[in-house]
């Protein structure tokens, strides 16, 4: 196995880097030069100047200056400030203000959103500082945990926070939660017996690591390693160097600012030299290509792509999504590919007893989570746990063999300790044992806690002033200590043991209940010859059952085209059962290892990429591989996690998907969004979200473009036939800013189609505007362009002024733009398929932009800056009447597409 992210080795004074889990408990104080006394104040200041403080660098507050300047990193951006540029070369200033109105615009929406999702992100850290127990100069002491070296002896209980990574010199009874790092999502049980040197870092049991959690027992240790020298600051390191995915709605975005700026320069250079050849004036040729620049340019998209994406920053954030990056929103709605996490996320994080084995039955166990609620099935049918049954009994030493609290509230449970102990507790509420009823009926007069090297652990009560001993532990060890069973002739080991690997096959945690009737109060508490001659009662078998929501939202992402795979550091039993409980997986679902990765290369990996549902046991820089395996195959990628394992694969995912409640620091840094109730649901929700705004951004840059191209074509038609420019410069900005510039933000406030999560994903080359769209872009152009050049001859050759006639021209665009936009709310449905009164706020906007555009021809002041006059009202039902052509040859557009599309499909079928 590789070292660095995956195997943790630390540098020791004196001493070259060691495998520390696999040295005696004595080889490893040795070699660290201290003692059970731990360090003297001295060696321990002389140790911290040489390591450095036992902490991750802080990360820097929210930087406003990068936020504001990000803002003006997007390709139509640089467009924008060409454009400013050359206008005011040209010393149209006017046209330089509104540009730069736009771009400020653009940059205050943009900072505002991005502000507030690092403010929320702060709101979301625990911010709080790590004390330490410790023996110094063999003085016990609490410290900060900063002021840690190696070579530290540090004591540890239960519910204390492990400072800095440490080999465990004594133990008793101890356990750990190490999901942080491993994302194993039980307690890890815990000894100071050395290991072999390969041991991967989820079943290092005599070490305990940096951030983890003591949830069981007392331990002393030392310390091996402290700040970037621990596994989770080597994970923290490896993240920093990892080069975040640009995300796909920029992607797409730069390509079509390359299409944009190269057709500008093709329609320019085409334009002057045409001019040229027809003898034109080289200066007024120049301006008038700048016009055509300025057509082009579709100046108003930066501020609605903002205002889209906060649109849709907004909903998500209802739905318990905070996004840290605007063009991430888009980004879930393209991705074909999510790789989740399971504890908490698929899952309830809350172990539950699902199955008991007892004289032979098995019964199921239903309702989830900390629920009294639930019924014992058996065959199908709801079983009495009548007062006498081995069933009863096997329930009753799993809530009297435990150390675990429960408190009913309201018809609600809320649990205290360990997620093992608490899932016996409430199997036993379902059947109405409630454990501070049984602790009156039944007090208990010792106990044998849980240890690790013995599996059992068991508990002396009295029972109406008899003696009853009740023990549980690992089926096999339980067994050995049984001479019968309940309610049975004899003790059938054997499908004991089958019972035990046929549930453990399905991915519980199995544990075996047994019980002894003692004739008299023992002399000693509990003595070794208790211990024996036991009577087995049964087994329980629990899992960190799925989330119902889960299962819905798994099914929904398979229906939107979007696979499902489980990234854990789970076993691969457990992981698989799940996956196939909630249909990731099928039966014969395929599930790798760590140590199964570690055996493929980057080609086989690839390959087995293809078909994989679950990857289990897997450290962070596995996990990294699998992301990059993935997005190698031509995939879009989201990732979830909550630990510090899985910082690596967030960062390097097209989309990092961090959980809000149970996630760390180091998870949310590297990821785009967060999840604030660590729920796969919301993942599902802010893919349809995603998908909703990506269909209003095509739409809306499809509507600005349209409209570009058509003013592009009128103008080149102007120097190809040698006629009056039709449309000024200010003119064209007061069409791309003003009039489509109200109508194109309320455009993207468009509710999204009933179809969204039932089409597949959108491939990863495609761009902004579909093959589709760039058809009816051109079509829609063309019919824009002739009306608008037709009307304004028509006005010329009647005598009319130059200002009249581009006043008829500009009206008659904004008129397509009114009635274009009706066509630009659907790529597929008729612009009549969809009421006006679903998107209100466009119907509104649309009526408020013909009538600005109405009181411009009338006020002094937009009269002087457009040069426009006011209209005779005879003139309005014929531009109207030109302007209907747009809705007419987009609907013959959509109707053909629809025809051959259904031919498509046909043929396909047949």
């Amino acid at each position: 196995m590789s070292d660095g992210v995956n195997g943790s080795q630390c540098a020791a004074p004196g001493d070259a880097e060691r495998h520390w889990w696999a040295l005696t408990p004595d080889g490893a104080m040795s070699a660290l030069d201290t003692s059970a006394d731990g360090l003297s104040q001295v060696e321990a200041a002389e140790r911290l100047r040489t390591f450095g403080p036992n902490e991750l660098a802080a990360k820097a507050g929210v930087n406003l200056a990068a936020i504001l300047l990000r803002q003006f990193t997007s390709p139509l951006i640089y467009i924008l400030l060409v454009a400013a540029l050359v206008t005011i070369v040209l010393q149209e200033y006017i046209d330089s203000c509104i540009i730069g109105a736009v771009l400020l615009m653009n940059a205050v929406i943009g900072f505002n959103q991005e502000y507030r999702a690092e403010r929320s992100m702060e709101a979301l850290r625990k911010l709080a500082t790590t004390r330490a127990h410790v023996i110094r100069n063999a003085r016990e002491r609490q410290i900060d945990a900063r002021e840690l070296a190696p070579g530290d002896i540090v004591l540890l209980d239960a519910g204390a926070k492990v400072p800095a990574d440490c080999r465990i010199v004594h133990s008793t009874a101890l356990e750990a939660d190490e999901s942080l790092i491993t994302g194993e999502s039980t307690t890890v049980a815990k000894s100071n017996a050395p290991l072999a040197e390969d041991t991967p870092v989820p079943d290092r049991a005599s070490m305990l690591l940096t951030g983890t959690v003591v949830t069981r027992g007392r331990g002393r240790a030392v310390v091996v390693a402290t700040g970037y020298r621990t596994q989770l600051g080597l994970i923290a390191e490896s993240v920093g160097r990892i080069e975040e995915a640009q995300p796909p709605l920029l992607r797409r975005m730069d390509r079509f600012a390359r299409i944009v700026g190269i057709a500008v320069l093709v329609a320019s250079a085409a334009g002057f030299l045409m001019g040229l050849a027809m003898g034109e004036d080289a200066h007024d040729l120049f301006l008038t290509l700048v016009a055509l620049a300025v057509a082009a340019i579709p100046e108003g998209l930066p501020v609605v792509l903002t205002i889209t994406l906060a649109i849709g920053v907004k909903r998500m954030a209802a739905r318990h999504v905070i996004m840290r990056r605007l063009p991430a929103v888009e980004t879930l709605g393209s991705c074909d590919v999510i790789g989740s996490d399971k504890t908490g996320t698929l899952t309830q994080n809350r172990m539950t007893v699902a199955r008991v084995f007892t004289e032979g039955q098995v019964f199921h166990v239903t309702g989830g989570g900390y629920e009294a609620s639930g019924q014992f099935l058996l065959d199908g049918r709801m079983a009495d746990v009548a007062a006498s049954s081995p069933l009863r009994l096997t329930l009753l030493a799993g809530a009297l063999c435990n150390d675990a609290a429960i408190v009913q509230t309201d018809g609600e449970l809320e649990v205290h300790g360990d997620p093992t102990e608490t899932a016996l507790l409430v199997a036993a509420a379902k059947a109405g044992l409630f454990k501070d009823e049984l602790e009156e009926r039944y007090p208990r007069q010792a106990e044998i806690p849980f240890d690790p090297e013995r599996r059992y652990a068991a508990t002396l009560h009295e029972d109406e002033g008899a003696p009853r001993l009740f023990v549980k532990g690992a089926p096999e060890q339980i067994l050995e200590m049984c001479t019968d069973a309940t309610g049975e002739p004899a003790l059938d080991r054997q499908r004991v043991l089958q019972a035990a690997h046929d549930m453990a096959s399905d991915g519980l945690r199995v544990l075996a209940m047994a019980y002894r009737e003692l004739a008299s109060p023992p002399e000693e508490l509990i003595a070794e010859e208790h211990l024996t001659g036991l009577t087995f009662l049964g087994l329980q078998g629990m899992i960190d059952p799925p989330r119902e929501e889960a299962m819905q939202a798994v099914r929904g992402c398979q229906q939107a085209g979007i696979r499902v795979i489980m990234i854990t550091g789970d076993h691969a039993t457990t992981g698989l059962a799940i996956a196939q409980e909630l249909g990731i997986a099928g039966e014969e679902g395929r599930s790798l290892t760590g140590a199964d990765l570690d055996q493929l290369d980057d080609a086989a990996l690839h390959e087995a990429a293809r078909e994989t549902a679950v990857y289990a046991r897997v450290s962070p820089e596995q996990k990294l591989r699998i992301v990059t395996a993935i997005q190698g195959l031509g995939h879009t990628m989201a990732v979830t996690g909550d630990g510090v394992n899985d910082g690596p694969a967030l960062k390097a995912a097209d989309i990092g998907v961090a959980m809000g409640r149970s996630g760390t620091d180091v998870a949310k840094e590297a990821s785009d969004m967060v999840i604030t109730d660590d729920n796969f649901a919301s993942i599902f929700a802010a893919v349809e979200e995603g998908r909703i705004v990506f269909d209003n951004v095509r739409m809306v840059t499809f509507f600005l473009i349209a409209t570009g191209v058509g003013t592009v074509l009128a103008v080149l038609a102007s120097i190809l036939f040698r006629f009056q420019l039709p449309l000024l410069p200010a003119q064209l900005l007061w069409l791309n800013l003003v009039t489509n510039g109200i109508q194109d933000v309320a455009l993207a406030f468009e509710p999204g189609e009933k179809d969204v999560l039932r089409r597949p994903p959108r491939p990863r080359g495609e761009g902004i505007i579909s093959p589709v769209l760039w058809e009816r872009t051109a079509i829609a152009g063309a019919v824009m362009a002739a009306g608008t050049v037709l009307l304004f001859l028509l006005e010329v050759h009647g005598d009319a002024s130059s200002e009249r006639a581009r006043t008829v021209a500009l009206t008659t665009m904004v008129l397509f733009q009114v009635f274009h936009v009706g066509n630009s709310r659907s790529e597929h449905l008729s612009a009549f398929a969809k009421s006006p009164f679903s998107n209100r706020l466009l119907f509104v906007g649309t009526a408020i932009a013909l009538a600005i555009h109405i009181g411009a021809l009338y006020l002094p002041p937009t009269q002087y800056i457009l040069r426009v006059e006011p209209l005779d009202l005879w003139m309005w039902p014929r531009m109207i009447a030109v302007a209907l052509a747009v809705i007419v040859a987009v609907e013959l557009h959509k109707l053909v597409r629809r025809q051959r599309e259904r031919r498509t499909t046909q043929r396909g079928l047949d």
